[in-house]
């Protein structure tokens, strides 16, 4: 691997003050064109005005350049609303792709409430519903099963009888 010496600081500082100072010359520049490009701009499309006349040729002066300033904002108007349309157009795209992308759902979360606290939310705080689910099944009696009373007994009298179970099991 190569020897990359690092520059120093100051060094560093040198080079950035120096790329400033460039790019403020080339921005002073910059503006002495574009106040040239305006000058010839004027100069070409509004011709000095000939004062030097009677009342009638001032007015009628005055009247065109009324009517050119009326045509030019009859461009701008135009610009104007071709530039709304198109921004309107651009936000109805932006929704479309919006919409065609899909509505991403939230994650739910999970809420613990009970059916009487949903029913309350769902119909408001006025309406006291109480829904109590077990009060409405049906009651069922269990019948106690008796269990045979030989099990109860001693394990040791029935290993003999499991005995062969087991090997019923093992040789299979």
């Amino acid at each position: 691997m190569p020897d990359v010496k690092k520059m120093t600081s100051s060094r560093r500082h040198q080079l950035k003050s120096l790329m400033l100072q460039i790019a403020a010359t080339w921005i002073e520049q910059e503006k002495k064109d574009i106040a040239a490009v305006k000058e010839a701009y004027v100069a070409e499309n509004c011709p000095p005005p000939d004062v030097s006349g009677n009342q009638a040729a001032l007015m009628e002066i005055c009247r065109k350049l009324h009517a050119a300033i009326d045509k030019i904002d009859e461009a701008r108007y135009d610009a104007e609303s071709k530039v709304q349309k198109i921004d309107k157009e651009i936000d109805d795209l932006r929704l479309k792709v919006i919409e065609l992308a899909g509505v991403k759902k939230p994650a739910l979360k999970k809420v613990r409430m009970s059916a009487d606290a949903m029913l309350q939310a769902l119909l408001g705080g006025k309406h006291r519903v109480t829904m109590d689910l077990r009060s409405n099944l049906k009651q069922v009696k269990k019948e106690v099963k008796e269990e045979p009373t030989e099990a109860v007994g001693d394990w040791r009298k029935n290993i003999e009888g499991k005995a062969d179970r087991k090997k019923m099991f093992e040789t299979s």
